[in-house]
Order: structure tokens, then C-alpha cells, then sequence
């Protein structure tokens, strides 16, 4: 009798086989991460990415990328604002550390402005959201287990507040072995470096699985508004709140006009019928000049994102947020390893009646290094009721463009280095080189460069004014 010998197994089914079985004996994780993480690696090892066929790129039109000023303005009516409120979730993006700008906890409890931290500031937004309207918008802070333990014990100082924070984590993945795709803490690497979250995209698995989305819905409320925690722009727009409900919106990107320090940033593309996010990682390279050009796609993606709760629901449990897998490769003590990730504003194409808004530059005011820092601290801004408010003194559209040397790229060193940081209204550039100190009451005007030779320090004086000065030595000032 012929033997039937089994026909070998494809390598892709026995990775995924062997993963399955190393990842069951995970105890730090729960059953919806372990299935949640294999679902993703099995997605990535299948190589489902879709293929954008650039002919088929069409600019979006204003009804799917619907310009700020033609939305209609918010009802005045006291009590009908309340009302839109009483439908609203905001939710800031809390598991980043601060660890690029020198500091060890989450990025949220950086001081931005007046001793007030990002978190401070959100709150009090908020807090005179809810007091002038009599609502009750909760505020939610999704965490990594990177920044859980530190937010707790921050959340407590609030608990005077007229706002509700509830906080969840996102998903722990392990990170993935390149040589053999088996998971980094099953080769021993118990601490925290063998884990990952896996993208700001988990952000609508994990409130289902947190039991947060339910609990909201039982509420009431119908719209999330979902923003990283450390962009200072980005406050409740009861106009794109209303516009949305009227129009029964499920989803709504902010988007702003590119400049050319935006041009890697997402955009929003309207393909085969649909809005999508196209990411510069999508592009083919023979087009990436393109991509970037200011002209063709003028948009870009602010991570400002409005969703519907009921429509998360939905598209969760049915398993449809299929989101292209962005691969992170990392080296933990010398091993190399993968981290898959997902962006939630890849989410929009999932959605029915998606939308881009075209919102003004001022709902994006991001702080990822200490040079935004010197503009959202600088007499460029101001402060009221927990709002940054640019300067209206100051006649130029765009902001200044900042670069400090690495001397200033910790917090610390930064705030150390400035007696009391310059008035920089009426600056266009400015570049820091080397040991730079600056004194009190300084003023910077038009382009400056500030060179200090190598070995040597250089201190500019209390009452320095510097307009379109290039400044190497204490005789240049």
C-alpha cells in the first residue's frame, strides 16, 4: 500500500503555528491581546498590503474634504450647544513618553506654559467647557503600560475637577525575534523592553476591549474626538462637532494647507470611490517627489480625528479595521526585532460617510521638541482658559522657524539656558549653535544665527535686541 506522505507545511502557516503556541503561554497579556497580536502578524506575514496604483490618486473634492468656512457656524443657543455636548467624548493619546526632550514620564506632564503642564491645560479646556454649558464631556486618556502607573497617581491632583477622567491602556504586544518571528519575552526578555504598543491605531480595539466604549454608549454619547495629547491646538470645535451630526458623518480627519516643513506628513486621497489616508511609506519612490510637493497634495493629516462611537462599535466587532501594518524594526540588546504598528487615521476608509475638514493652521500646534517649546513659551502666544492663543500682534501667517543645537535638546538644559525666553515676534528664522546662554528681556527680529566656536561660551546680554544678525563671538552682538 502506497504511503501518503503530508505535504510540508508552508513557512508562513508553521511561523504562525509556533507563534500561536508561544504566545498562549504569555501570562503578562490578556486572551483579546494574544489574539489581537497574532490576527496582526498573521496579516503582515500574509502580505496583504495594498498596493496604491498612483493613476488612480484623485484629489478630493470639497464635499469629501469640506473646507472649515463653509461648515455652518455652531448654534448660539445656549442649550442647544449643551446639547451637542452632552454627545462628546474627548480623548487625548497618552502613551508617549517624553523621553526625546530628556524627560522619563509621559510626555503629557512636560510644562508647556505658566507652570502648567498638557495635561493641566486639557483639563482646564474642558473644565470651562462644562462650567459655561452646564455638559458633562468626560475625558479619557488612553495609556501605554510605558505611562499607566505614572498617570494615575498625575490624575489624582484633578479629583476636585468638574471633569470625569477615566483612563485605559492600549494593547501590549510582544516585540517580534526578526531570525525566527517568536516573541522577545519568551526568549527570556521578561522586562519591559521585550513589549511594545502597537500604534495609536489600537486606540478603537482597545476601548472596546477596555469596556470604556459600552459604558459611553450607555451614556448617550455619540462622538469621540481622538487627538495626541501633546498637540496644543487641538480644543473642542463645536463647528465640526454640528457639522458632523448634521450630516451624519462617521468620521472626520483634520486635515491643514502643507508647508514645507509638513511635506512627510500623511494626506488624504480620494481611490476608487473612497477617502483615504495615503502615507509617505505607501508612496512608490519614483513618486515621493511628488508626494512631497506642496502643489499636488496640499493637504496634510493633523491626527486630529472626530469618530462615531456606535460606528467603532461596529466596525470592531466585525473585525473591519484592517489598517495598513506600518513595520518598526528595532534592536534590543543586539537582537533585532520587529514591532508592528497601525495609525488610526489609516482608519477612515473603513467608515461610512467619512470626511476630511480643512481646518485652520492654529488647531495644529504640536510640541515634539524644545524648539516648538521656545514658540508656545515666547510672547508668540498667550493664555486663557487652558487655550494657547497665538499673538494677533503678529503680522506673519507662519510661524518662525527654530533650530536649536543638541545642548538645548533636553528640557532641563533648554529652561537652563534661557534667563526668560526672547520676544520673537517680529523673528522669521532663527539657528543656535553650540554654548549659547541667553539673558533676560532679549529680543530677536528677521533671520538670526547664533554660532558659539567650539570650547567657547557665548552669552547674549539682558536687553539684547538681534535683528537679521549673524552672531559668532560677544563682539558681533
Amino acid at each position: 500500500m502506497a504511503t501518503v506522505t503530508a505535504a510540508p507545511l508552508s513557512s508562513e502557516t508553521e511561523k504562525i503555528s509556533k507563534l500561536q503556541s508561544a504566545v498562549a503561554g504569555l501570562t503578562q497579556i490578556s486572551e483579546n491581546e494574544k489574539s489581537g497580536f497574532v490576527n496582526l502578524v498573521s496579516r503582515y506575514l500574509s502580505g496583504e498590503a495594498q498596493q496604491i496604483e498612483w493613476s488612480k490618486i484623485q484629489t478630493p473634492t470639497d464635499e469629501v474634504v469640506v473646507p472649515y468656512d463653509s461648515m455652518a457656524p455652531a448654534p448660539e443657543d445656549l442649550s442647544e450647544t449643551k446639547k451637542l455636548l452632552d454627545k462628546l467624548v474627548v480623548l487625548k493619546l497618552n502613551g508617549g513618553l517624553g523621553t526625546t526632550m530628556g524627560c522619563t514620564g509621559p510626555k503629557s506632564v512636560i510644562e508647556v506654559r505658566n507652570g502648567l503642564t498638557f495635561l493641566d491645560l486639557i483639563v482646564i479646556q474642558i473644565e470651562s467647557l462644562n462650567a459655561k454649558y452646564g455638559c458633562k464631556v468626560p475625558l479619557l486618556l488612553m495609556n501605554s503600560f510605558n505611562t499607566h502607573d505614572d498617570t494615575l497617581k498625575i490624575v489624582e491632583r484633578y479629583s476636585n475637577s468638574n471633569v470625569e477622567i477615566h483612563t485605559f491602556n492600549q494593547s501590549q504586544y510582544p516585540r517580534l525575534v526578526v531570525d525566527d518571528f517568536l516573541p522577545l519575552p519568551c526568549k527570556g526578555q521578561t522586562g519591559k523592553d521585550g513589549w511594545y504598543p502597537p500604534g495609536h491605531g489600537d486606540v478603537f480595539p482597545s476601548l472596546k476591549n477596555s469596556g470604556k466604549l459600552d459604558a459611553l454608549l450607555s451614556q448617550g454619547k455619540e462622538y469621540v474626538f481622538v487627538a495626541n495629547s501633546d498637540n496644543l491646538g487641538a480644543i473642542v470645535d463645536l463647528k465640526i462637532l454640528n457639522h458632523l451630526i448634521q450630516h451624519k458623518n462617521e468620521y472626520c480627519m483634520e486635515v491643514t494647507p502643507k508647508t514645507l516643513a509638513d511635506v512627510k506628513g500623511g494626506t488624504l486621497i480620494s481611490y476608487e470611490g473612497k477617502v483615504q489616508l495615503l502615507e509617505i511609506a505607501q508612496v512608490p519612490d519614483e513618486h515621493v517627489n511628488e508626494f512631497k510637493s506642496i502643489e499636488k497634495f496640499k493637504i496634510f493629516n493633523t491626527n486630529n480625528l472626530w469618530v462615531s462611537l456606535k460606528a467603532i462599535k461596529r466596525l470592531v466587532e466585525a473585525d473591519a479595521l484592517k489598517m495598513e501594518i506600518i513595520p518598526n524594526p528595532k534592536e534590543v540588546d543586539g537582537v533585532k526585532v520587529l514591532q508592528l504598528e497601525t495609525a488610526a487615521g489609516a482608519a477612515i476608509r473603513f467608515f461610512d460617510h467619512a470626511i476630511g475638514a480643512n481646518v485652520p493652521r492654529s488647531r495644529f500646534l504640536p510640541v515634539k521638541a524644545t524648539s516648538d517649546l521656545l514658540l508656545v513659551q515666547s510672547d508668540l502666544y498667550t493664555l486663557a482658559d487652558g487655550f494657547v492663543i497665538r499673538n494677533s500682534a503678529r503680522t506673519n501667517p507662519a510661524n518662525p522657524s527654530i533650530e536649536l543645537g543638541p545642548e538645548f535638546k533636553k528640557v532641563n538644559n533648554f529652561l537652563s539656558r534661557f534667563k526668560s525666553i526672547p520676544s520673537i515676534l517680529e523673528l522669521d528664522s532663527l539657528k543656535v549653535v553650540g554654548d549659547v546662554w541667553f539673558g533676560a528681556g532679549v529680543t530677536l527680529k528677521g533671520k538670526v544665527s547664533i554660532t558659539a566656536n567650539a570650547g567657547e561660551k557665548l552669552e547674549i546680554p539682558d536687553g539684547a535686541v538681534l535683528e537679521n544678525k549673524e552672531v559668532k563671538s560677544a563682539k558681533d552682538i
